[in-house]
């Protein structure tokens, strides 16, 4: 199953009414793959689906459309840790051509929630912090301008963000996912 076929399933009426599109699937897998720990699939798959069972034709269907989903999950992986970053996040673009990732931002911040305590260290350090500023940043468009707070971001550089999102999410996931490594590789060694 190709992801234009993955994309068709998740708008279709047989995925749950609160399930992801595609954006937001692609944004919650690279925040998984960027992630502090590994989350089992059973838990994540169910976020997807917002909690509900898609309406599958039948077995085959089921396990075409989970396949589409982890195939993506290991291809983000794999992408993250080439050589070259070959990560490309999937952003719609609207009718006036404008790129939208707010939906893959809030994919992203799901993720995270789901191992909000883990993340804490992310949120902690200089670096790794700046690179969850743009995701927040566009996933807080999402939110009535009240419940915003403390916007990070100025519209301008929102605007300019919107505008290379296609650039900077990557990079900001395979910072993420390296911070991540590092520490785990760098366990009590202390880097200066």
């Amino acid at each position: 199953m190709s992801l234009d076929e993955l994309a068709h399933f998740l708008n279709s009426s047989s995925a749950p009414e609160g399930c992801m599109d595609l954006s937001e699937l692609d944004g919650f897998l690279a925040g998984l793959v960027a992630g502090p720990e590994n989350v089992p699939r059973d838990e994540w798959l169910a976020e997807v689906w917002d909690n509900e069972e898609p309406d599958y034709a039948d077995e085959a269907e089921q396990e075409e459309v989970e396949q589409a989903i982890f195939d993506r999950y290991a291809g983000i992986e794999a992408a993250l840790d080439a050589t070259t970053l070959e990560y490309a996040a999937i952003l719609w673009q609207d009718e006036a051509g404008t790129t939208v990732a707010e939906d893959w931002a809030a994919g992203f911040m799901q993720a995270m929630s789901l191992r909000a305590q883990a993340w804490q260290p992310a949120l902690a350090d200089e670096d790794a912090s700046m690179l969850l500023i743009p995701i927040a940043s566009l996933a807080g468009m999402t939110l009535p301008e009240a419940e915003r707070g403390g916007q990070a971001l100025t519209d301008d550089a929102l605007e300019g963000l919107l505008q290379d999102a296609e650039q900077i999410l990557p990079v900001c996931v395979l910072g993420l996912r390296r911070f991540w490594q590092d520490r785990a590789a760098g366990a009590g060694v202390v880097h200066h």
